[in-house]
């Protein structure tokens, strides 16, 4: 059976984050998905001065093709 969700408890977790109010530590960051220019909203966590910035979710680009489980393409 297919799953009904592509949504993995890390993506929830990420998004409950995001809109709690409670974290500090999000940025928009200017990047490149798959060669494409994009924006990714990314964590950032320092840990001995030095900074990992972790990307949780990532713009639409020109070339993705979203859709749903259906194979019905999403709107531009």
């Amino acid at each position: 059976m297919a799953s009904l969700t592509n949504i993995t408890p890390e993506h929830r977790a990420a998004f409950e984050a995001l809109t709690s109010g409670e974290y500090a530590n999000f940025a928009l960051f200017s990047c490149f998905a798959d060669g494409q220019p994009a924006a990714a909203i990314c964590a950032v966590n320092e840990q001995g001065g030095a900074y990992t910035i972790r990307p949780l979710f990532v713009s639409v680009t020109d070339t993705m093709r979203l859709t749903d489980h259906d194979g019905r393409e999403a709107a531009q």
